[in-house]
């Protein structure tokens, strides 16, 4: 069964809100300070074991926005461009960007159907609403967060208040910028 994979930029206190600054956050771009081709490689690997995207409506419409017009990305903006979207949006009526799929309503079903299809890992970026979906509904199956050495003091975070989930870690990786990749995976009950 596919897994999947929520992979977050986070600041030690939590924050996932607009780590490349095209938000418009007040402390937007924040993972520019620590970029380094440690975690360029970590991300290329991380897409690259996976075969679709499962992205909310606001993270989607930012990378429609940017990567199909984006120059000098390589085979990372050829995979970014051609794979598999799967974008979770009450409010949208087409997803125009290459190769891109609705999911409207039953998130949790729609979600459940697509890790039971064959295939690599499905991979969501940002998407803070609907991760909170997918936690309340046992749909992650582990969480690759790459922790900024940053303390913004304020901003969305990964896990809303009343979020109770039990983690375990099941991989470390120190990076030379002062980033630390923490993989975790729900500990379920057998």
């Amino acid at each position: 069964m596919r897994k999947v994979i929520v992979s977050e930029f986070m600041t030690l206190d939590g924050v996932i809100e607009d780590p490349g600054g095209a938000e418009n956050f007040k402390y937007g771009g924040w993972s520019r300070t620590h970029s380094s081709d440690e975690v360029g490689k970590f991300k290329y690997d991380e897409l690259f074991s996976s075969d679709a995207l499962l992205l909310g409506r606001v993270t989607y419409e930012g990378f429609a926005k940017a990567w199909p017009t984006m120059e000098g990305t390589g085979d990372f903006g050829e995979r970014m461009n051609s794979i598999p979207k799967f974008v979770v949006s009450t409010t949208l009526d087409k997803a125009e960007w290459n190769n891109s799929h609705l999911i409207k309503a039953n998130v949790a079903e729609a979600v459940a159907k697509l890790k039971q299809q064959p295939g690599q890992d499905i991979l969501t970026f940002g998407s803070g609403k609907l991760i909170e979906s997918l936690l309340e509904h046992d749909l992650v199956d582990q969480y690759n967060l790459l922790v900024y050495p940053l303390v913004l003091g304020s901003g969305q975070h990964l896990f809303e208040e009343g979020s109770n989930t039990k983690l375990k870690l099941v991989e470390t990786k120190p990076f030379n910028s002062g980033v630390v990749a923490l993989i975790y995976q729900p500990e379920r009950k057998e």
